[in-house]
């Protein structure tokens, strides 16, 4: 079974230096029907505006997970951490027993786009923790780079949950298959570009969940970029 959540379905927060999109419930959007899928509890796509960002600020008991599509973002948290983050590299917060952290467009002319992606962990109480990884994306498309897992296999940022995170650049012929345990579900994330997805057409921002499907198959109909959730 496929489930689309089209991009204009998602909800939605605009102020001056921000433009979010939000597939799941979050801060003031409120939908009982759109609460998380399995673990993955929040998707935002943002983008930022130049030097602007979100100003210090706590989480407790999450995995959080950033992936910048263009431009770049500055972090810096209360674990003394301080770094850039560009396309191509997944920043892991893993935020246990408590974090504060800051995230900023470091840009004066360019805007940052960026999917922000929370999953609850698989315990409470974490030390919090906080890494940068890069994912070779952009060197080596049309093939699934693992970003995320549990015991950061393959250079991946480690997470405490049973998911793996998948990121993966498509031409218009390259054509993926991914095969899904029994019993686990798939998100699959269109970061910009179109593909099709067991045959089904999606465009940037669409997202699809997939439960009971044993094979996808995930084709480029443009030049585009995807990430996959392997969800126990």
């Amino acid at each position: 079974m496929v489930r689309l959540r089209k991009a204009d379905e998602r909800g939605s927060t605009r102020i001056g230096w921000l433009n979010a999109r939000h597939t799941f419930s979050f801060g003031d959007y409120f939908d009982p029907g759109q609460m998380g899928f399995r673990s993955l509890r929040v998707l935002n796509d943002d983008i930022v505006g130049p030097g602007a960002g979100f100003p210090s600020h706590p989480h407790r008991d999450m995995e959080i997970l950033t992936w910048v599509i263009e431009g770049s973002l500055g972090h810096r948290d209360s674990l003394g951490s301080g770094a850039v983050l560009r396309p191509g590299e997944v920043q892991r917060m893993s935020a246990g027993t408590g974090i504060v952290h800051s995230e900023y467009n470091p840009s004066s002319t360019e805007p940052v786009h960026l999917l922000q992606i929370w999953l609850h962990p698989d315990r409470q109480g974490l030390p919090p923790e906080y890494e940068q990884k890069a994912i070779p994306i952009g060197t080596q498309p049309g093939r699934f780079h693992l970003m995320a897992s549990p015991e950061g296999s393959e250079g991946s940022a480690l997470i405490h949950q049973d998911a793996l995170v998948w990121a993966a650049r498509l031409t218009p012929d390259d054509e993926l298959t991914y095969s899904l345990r029994p019993g686990r579900g798939a998100w699959l994330q269109v970061a910009r570009g179109e593909v099709t997805l067991n045959g089904l057409a999606m465009a940037q921002g669409d997202g699809a969940a997939l439960e009971d499907e044993e094979r996808l198959a995930i084709g480029g109909g443009s030049p585009s970029e995807v990430l996959l959730f392997d969800l126990a």
